[in-house]
């Protein structure tokens, strides 16, 4: 596997994996599968992706390519899919492609995406505590050649000289490789990125450095170069522990599948097999607990199917011989046997993985405010330090043409100078200055009770101008609650009967009843209740059919007990206790909000007119949900989405920031943006505050590095600075931006 970087488009890693021989002598033919609209796709792990402008180069190239049609990156798991019309583009011709871009590409295994992430944060960690502990011995000699330069003989000038040498060499050489590998890429590539200036300034400085100590000469720089590696490795660092944070949510939805399930062979034998073994129309047994590991239809059984990871609905919902059954819904009381409809892969959970991670792709073309910057950097400072070499080597003779007595200055003075320029410019202050304050304002929402997961996050967040709520388990608590008012000795009665059902309604019940004993003969019907003993606890069509229906849109149980009048239990899903404050609060923001739930109409407008929303859609599926932010992303919006279940999956991906309780699914947690750890949706408005205050120190810092640049580089370009002063000036640059930084926590206190 190839350790390659991106040349264009100034990604601001830099760090290529360790290369894998085997994985890039692979054929990528043999990976190759059909798809259902009949075309042939491959999906690759690749290396040296790391901004928006890699996933703009590498899906354009390849939709280059003859009868390519289609190229998604999926940049939070370096996972790209390729399709194509058969036979007009072979296999290694991409991964062939893909190598002159600069990338490497390996058959995709989501175990090898994790272990390379982890292994650039372990070698970055590395390279930062080599350049750290050079710069911190080093400046030990230094300080004495500086503070007795007058008095220090000329052997002990150069003896610290040597000893430094000893230790920035290297230190230097090992500490810069992601420099030198990312440059040597974008130069293979007949390309520049912003690595290409740093590495020129690390060995220009390194070379210039060790000739004037062979030459006994008064000025080395070797505390210079160790320094300005040591802050560049920090915010190297920095940036590659937010993106760390941003796993992917597709990966955590498949593992709601079962991994195993009871198949019913030819013979009736019942064989345990994985869940990828499944082949259609295999019979399948489904116990009570058991969660669906495929699509599939009923065959034999009734019983009650709990699907609010699907759709949002809170109550069961009863299936019989003949029912339709998705993958991911848990069976809640009797067997069923059914029979397979879809393979695990082609499975309604890994469509819903399919989407989420379209959604994870779009948010990644999201083009941050430091990539922004460094788009520009590279031009002006190799351009900068070009004339400033030129002009010092060349412009003296130029000069003496013109009548004016020059003398020429030399190819060191030259050197040097154009050195200073690159040292002095390089991107220390730009490199912190987005990641510094993410830290920070990451740091004092984690004290909140608000998990921030990505990078970027902040920066989509403080653009958001439409917040787009789920109901169930995001604007209300997710638990039915009993509201009904009953005599002791009736609760306690229908909770001996409720105590042998895993209805969240009879849970409900016997969680206000307390602590009892179960009916023994009791018998549950399901899709209907449970009956024993002349009781009956359910449906009003099963305890109470002579009654009317409360049409109040409350869930509900009926209890029946002989001749005495059938008593009606009602529950209620309640609202957060600051949701309608959470509202108020956008709204006063200049922020739009809806809600769009797959619950029942009449629940969804109750909890909209309780929380003061207007706009509201009920009964809506995933797909309906991410149609809505496309089509609000289509008007110009900036949508906020706020979910917690698995149908919030895929549009908390899609969205332009997303947000979900602490006690959402994982895989939607996965999705998200922001977790939030309590109980309160009110953090969430604090965050968006947090964000615009940290969108605006990030904005100052570039700014203030903009303004650095545009007076110290013809400072150093006039040759005003030797290296080692703009070393110190870029120091003191990177030192300004991480206080202004800090200054987020202290405006934060105030408010």
């Amino acid at each position: 596997m190839a350790a390659l970087t991106l040349a264009e488009g100034g990604c601001p890693s830099g760090l290529a994996p360790a290369e894998d021989r085997d994985a890039r002598r692979a054929d990528p033919a043999a990976f190759v599968r059909r798809d259902a609209g009949g075309r042939d796709t491959l999906e690759l792990l690749i290396q040296g992706a790391k901004c928006a402008a890699c996933i703009r180069k590498i899906e354009s190239g390849l939709l280059a390519l003859p009868g390519v049609s289609d190229a998604r990156l999926n940049l939070s798991t370096a996972r790209l899919r390729v399709a194509w019309s058969p036979g007009a583009v072979a296999p290694a011709a991409i991964t062939d492609a893909l190598a002159r871009m600069g990338y490497g590409a390996s058959a995709f295994d989501p175990a090898a995406a994790a272990r390379q992430v982890d292994e650039e944060g372990r070698k970055l960690l590395r390279y930062l505590a080599v350049a750290g502990f050079a710069a911190m011995n080093i400046m030990m000699f230094s300080v004495p050649v500086w503070s007795g330069d007058g008095e220090m003989g000329q052997g002990t000038r150069t003896l610290l000289h040597w000893i430094s040498a000893l230790i920035a060499i290297p230190a230097a050489l090992y500490a810069a490789q992601p420099f030198f590998r990312s440059a040597w890429t974008a130069l293979r590539a007949r390309r520049a990125n912003m690595d290409v200036p740093i590495s020129l300034a690390v060995f220009l400085t390194l070379g210039i450095s060790i000739a004037e100590t062979l030459q006994q000469g008064e000025h080395a720089y070797f505390d210079g170069i160790t320094m300005l590696l040591f802050f560049l490795l920090i915010g190297r660092y920095l940036d590659h522990r937010l993106r760390e944070q941003a796993r992917t949510a597709a990966r955590d939805l498949l593992a709601l599948q079962s991994v195993t399930a009871s198949r019913i062979g030819p013979d009736g034998h019942v064989v345990a097999i994985g869940a990828g073994d499944i082949m259609v129309g295999d019979r399948l047994i489904l116990a009570s607990g058991d969660r669906a590991p495929v699509d599939g239809v009923v065959e034999q059984g009734v019983s009650d199917l709990d699907r609010s990871m699907l759709t949002g609905e809170t109550l069961p919902q009863s299936v019989r011989a003949g029912g339709v059954i998705h993958a991911g819904v848990i069976n809640l009381s009797q067997r069923l046997i059914i029979r397979a409809s879809a393979r695990a892969q082609d499975s309604s959970v890994a469509e819903l993985a399919r989407l989420i991670e379209a959604g994870e792709q779009g948010r990644a073309r999201f083009v941050r405010l430091a990539e922004k910057a460094a788009a520009l950097y590279v031009p002006v400072v190799h351009s900068l330090a070009l004339a400033t070499f030129v002009g010092w080597m060349f412009g003296p003779a130029l000069l003496r043409l013109a009548g004016l007595e020059i003398a020429d200055v030399g190819l060191r003075i030259a050197l040097m100078n154009a050195v200073a320029v690159l040292i002095i410019t390089c991107p220390c202050a730009l490199g912190l200055a987005v990641p510094a304050v993410q830290v920070v304002a990451t740091g004092r929402l984690f004290k909140r009770g608000v998990l921030v997961k990505s990078g970027d996050a902040l920066e989509r967040l403080a653009q958001v101008d439409v917040a787009v709520f789920d109901k169930t388990g995001t604007l209300t608590l997710g638990k039915p609650r009993l509201v009904s008012t009953v005599a002791p000795d009736v609760l306690r009665a229908a909770a001996s009967l409720a105590r042998v059902s895993r209805h969240p309604l009879s849970r409900a019940l016997v969680e206000v009843a307390g602590p009892g004993v179960a009916t023994s003969d009791a018998r549950e019907i399901p899709g209907e209740g449970i009956e024993a003993g002349g009781m009956r606890i359910g449906r009003r069509t099963f305890a109470a059919p002579q009654c009317a229906d409360a049409n109040d849109g409350a869930a509900e149980l009926w209890f029946a007990s002989g001749d005495a009048p059938p008593v009606r239990f009602a529950f209620a899903d309640a609202l957060r206790a600051d949701a309608a404050q959470t509202i108020a609060a956008l709204r006063q923001r200049g922020i739009a909000v809806e809600l769009i739930s797959g619950d029942r109409p009449v629940a969804v407008e109750a909890a909209a007119r309780e929380a003061g929303i207007a706009h509201w859609v009920a009964s809506a599926s995933p797909s309906d949900k991410t149609a809505r932010l496309a089509a609000l992303r289509a008007a110009g919006k900036k949508v906020l989405m706020v979910g917690d279940g698995l149908n919030d999956a895929a549009p908390l991906a899609a969205a332009h920031a997303s947000a979900s309780p602490g006690t959402a699914l994982e895989a939607s947690q996965a999705a998200s943006d922001l977790v939030l750890q309590g109980a309160a949706l009110m953090p969430l408005v604090e965050a968006i505050d947090v964000a615009k205050m940290a969108r605006e120190r990030a904005l100052e810092n570039l700014r203030f590095s903009a303004l650095y640049n545009v007076i110290a580089a013809p400072l150093a370009a006039a040759g005003f600075l030797t290296p080692l002063i703009a070393a110190l000036a870029m120091s003191g640059s990177s030192l300004v931006v991480t206080l202004n930084a800090l200054r987020l926590q202290l405006n934060w206190g105030r408010s």
